[in-house]
């Protein structure tokens, strides 16, 4: 019912009021009409299929963008954190999308830089490991130009990064890009865990070879935090202490628990479907 509300409402805009970011996302959500919300599937069967795992590109519809970011330690440009569990884990999320919903995809994902102005093409980023080798380095004009993307409807969600060292290094980069708004941490009930799939708050998904799920570093939980914009959309996700990129990018190696793979997908479909529609 929310996705078909936000969608009667883009279908009544004129596309010419519409940001290029608004008009990406009215595409998507068209699709999504008609779509099950689908429940928790059992934790011993996977969600994908590892023998039907081609896609063939649908032209125009939901492409999967990763950030390309610079390190504080100079690490950053082409050999950064930024290229973790590339390309695997988001050729395997796009399957993913395309298997568990009514979202068409591109097949093949891209990577941009924060100053590309081709980012406001695409609705959905993604970035990963923005804690270690010092967090992530933003100049000047990567700084306004991811303001002024998420300002106008963009998301960012930022997975992977563990321990209060690297929350420190990424907090101390992300309060420079917003230092007017409070990074706050999401509650269990937030409607993000129930936009597609009813999953009972932030989730801890290990990295491979943990199949135990024990604590990285010393924070023994995950939890979700955002940073809202003004009418209290999440615009920036932030995943803590939990890794959905190794669970899509290791969904059909045998050594990793398929139940932690399932969650990964439900919890980046939930995000992205959130992101859609808000």
């Amino acid at each position: 019912m929310l996705v078909a509300k936000i969608f009667i409402h883009y279908a009544m805009t004129p596309m010419s009021r519409l940001t290029d970011i608004a008009k990406r996302r009215a595409i998507l959500i068209s699709q999504c009409i008609g779509a099950l919300v689908w429940s928790l599937h059992s934790s011993a069967q996977p969600l994908l299929d590892p023998q039907a795992i081609e896609l063939q590109d649908v032209a125009g519809e939901f492409a999967f963008v990763r950030l390309q970011y610079d390190n504080y330690y100079n690490d950053g440009f082409g050999y950064g954190t930024w290229r973790t569990d590339f390309p695997s884990a988001d050729s395997n999320f796009l399957r993913g999308v395309s298997r568990l919903s009514n979202v068409r995809v591109m097949k093949d994902p891209i990577v941009l830089r924060i100053d590309d102005e081709r980012i406001y093409d695409y609705p959905f980023l993604y970035a990963l490991e923005m804690g270690r080798s010092g967090g992530p380095s933003f100049n000047p004009k990567e700084k306004e130009n991811m303001r002024e993307y998420l300002l106008r409807g963009g998301f960012l969600l930022i997975d992977d990064f563990w321990g209060t060292r690297q929350w420190d290094n990424f907090y101390r980069a992300f309060t420079d890009v917003f230092p007017d708004r409070e990074i706050i941490e999401l509650s269990p009930d937030h409607e993000i865990f129930r936009s597609y799939y009813d999953i009972d708050g932030p989730q801890m998904i290990p990295v491979i070879g943990n199949p135990e799920n024990y604590p990285e570093q010393d924070v023994d939980r995950a939890s979700n935090h955002a940073i809202l914009d003004d009418s209290g959309r999440v615009m920036v996700l932030i995943n803590w202490n939990s890794d959905m990129g190794d669970g899509w990018e290791h969904t059909f190696d045998p050594r990793y628990p398929t139940r932690y793979a399932n969650l990964a997908y439900q919890l980046g479909i939930n995000y992205l479907i959130y992101s859609l529609t808000h």
